[in-house]
């Protein structure tokens, strides 16, 4: 899949990415506990898309670095497509 061919709500199989950029970590709490989330912005050679990263994602990712997405899943919040990997999706760097 290209990051062009990525739709809201839709399952992503496989997304293979270089990372551009990540921001800097937020906190947060809610009913399930406490975590640490960030956003990335990735792209290939269709385009650009954010990538949302969970607690220990955001330590294995790095800019420049190429990576695969499998399993994922894509989103639409407010007005952009975001990527995920979701309960059962995983990055692997390559």
């Amino acid at each position: 899949m290209k990051v062009n061919e990525i739709q809201p709500n839709a399952a992503i199989d496989t997304l293979e990415v270089e990372v551009v950029e990540i921001e800097e970590p937020r906190e947060f709490t809610n009913f399930r506990g406490n975590g640490r989330v960030a956003n990335a912005k990735i792209k290939d050679a269709s385009g650009e898309v954010k990538l949302t990263l969970w607690n220990e994602q955001i330590d294995q990712v790095e800019a420049g670095k190429t990576i695969v997405i499998e399993n994922g899943w894509a989103k639409e919040y407010r007005g952009e497509i975001q990527v995920g990997t979701g309960k059962f999706g995983k990055i692997t760097i390559k």
